[in-house]
């Protein structure tokens, strides 16, 4: 009797012993692919801010009087590039001063294209149309990256939810991690008045 007590007691503890390196490794994956995903959206804003110099430059030597624009978009670009997140630390309220950082950026960059209509020339010019070009596909590549981080988030998420991963998620100390949001007010449509 008491051997097999043993020996269902010994089976039990292999089983979790089991079931317990086997979470612990899905979840040390599934938060490397997260880091990973991060690297590729923190990849996709560097690119961004590293156009923007070169876009302010060729607007400069058109619109000189557009200089409070042009250094709106150089501040909002030193606030966006100095706001960074620890992929092992994506709360909520990081992942809440990123976006805004991004935000005004990204504000700033509209403001500078709304003054360019009035520069014919500078419309006309091919660097500005090149580099305008290089950003539309760069936002493009923001959107796609940030969706794809989404999904390998929520993967994440889905697994340290689930039991038993839940248990053992605890003790090892995987938290739930922050996914983009869309800002307040973008599910309203845009009022456009004439």
């Amino acid at each position: 009797m008491k051997n097999t007590t043993l020996i269902i007691f010994l089976v039990i503890l292999a089983f979790l012993g089991i079931k317990g390196c086997s979470s612990y490794n899905g979840l040390v994956n599934k938060d490397e692919n997260v880091s990973k995903a991060w690297s590729n959206v923190e990849s996709a804003y560097q690119r961004r801010a590293d156009l923007i110099p070169n876009l302010v430059n060729t607007v400069k030597g058109y619109a000189d009087h557009e200089k409070s624009t042009l250094e709106a978009v150089i501040q909002a670009r030193a606030n966006a590039t100095s706001t960074k997140i620890d992929p092992s630390n994506l709360t909520p309220e990081a992942f809440k001063k990123f976006q805004e950082a991004q935000q005004g950026l990204s504000g700033a960059l509209s403001r500078l294209l709304v003054s360019v209509e009035r520069y014919p020339d500078l419309k006309a010019n091919q660097n500005f149309l090149e580099l305008q070009s290089q950003l539309e596909g760069t936002e493009n590549r923001i959107n796609v990256e940030r969706n794809k981080f989404n999904e390998v988030v929520t993967d994440y998420n889905k697994s340290v939810r689930r039991f038993p991963n839940n248990l053992f998620a605890g003790m090892f100390g995987f938290a739930r991690k922050a996914t983009f949001e869309a800002k307040s007010g973008s599910d309203e449509a845009p009022k456009v008045n004439f």
